[in-house]
């Protein structure tokens, strides 16, 4: 089945939204809530960087085109909302400070995102077939291919010369890791805390 014309256009707009809604805004917003010293949107947001780090994880991964990365990239798009919307304590104190410039970008921010994730993950439901197929079938097939694209002129920009299954093996390691993490905070933390972030 051949690929649609359209569908490289839509791959390279959705990293570039990537890159603004789970990267550059939220490091911004991070930046200003220690600046304001809003500790409620700064544990929030710690807590989505903790969780987005599977972003990252997934572009190397697909660097080394690694069928994997597929799975991975799209369970991101569920775990974000909900690392954003999961913690009562967190919600209850945001919602009761008084409004202001940094809240409103804040909640703005929060629910863009949120819609962003769950449209991409439902728009990526077909890619998770490339997720079953042997790397080197990910390679060749043209659909899979595409979404390799965005990944692998990251790794031309910032890790020109260093070999693709090098970068795709640190991938390995770091998902090895967060689910490690991941599996930890599920089984024990989750558990005591409830939906407390403070454990309170």
């Amino acid at each position: 089945m051949p690929t649609p014309s359209w569908l490289p256009s839509i791959v390279w707009t959705d990293y570039r939204l990537a890159l603004l809604f789970t990267v550059l805004i939220p490091l911004a917003l991070l930046v200003w809530a220690f600046v304001q010293k809003f500790e409620a949107v700064q544990t929030l947001l710690t807590i989505y960087w903790r969780v987005a780090s599977l972003l990252a994880i997934t572009v190397y991964l697909l660097i080394g085109a690694l069928p994997i990365g597929f799975l991975s990239g799209w369970l991101a798009g569920i775990l974000i909302p909900l690392s954003l919307w999961f913690w009562i304590d967190l919600n209850e104190e945001i919602a009761d400070q008084p409004p202001n410039q940094l809240k409103l970008a804040f909640t703005s921010w929060r629910w863009a995102v949120s819609v962003y994730c769950v449209v991409g993950a439902i728009a990526q439901i077909p890619t998770l077939r490339c997720a079953l197929l042997p790397a080197e079938a990910v390679v060749k097939d043209s659909m899979c291919s595409v979404w390799l694209a965005p990944p692998w002129a990251f790794r031309e920009f910032f890790h020109a010369g260093t070999r693709p299954y090098f970068l795709g093996f640190l991938g390995l390691v770091g998902l090895a890791v967060y689910v490690l993490y991941f599996s930890y905070f599920v089984l024990m933390r989750l558990n005591k805390q409830g939906r407390s972030a403070t454990g309170q």
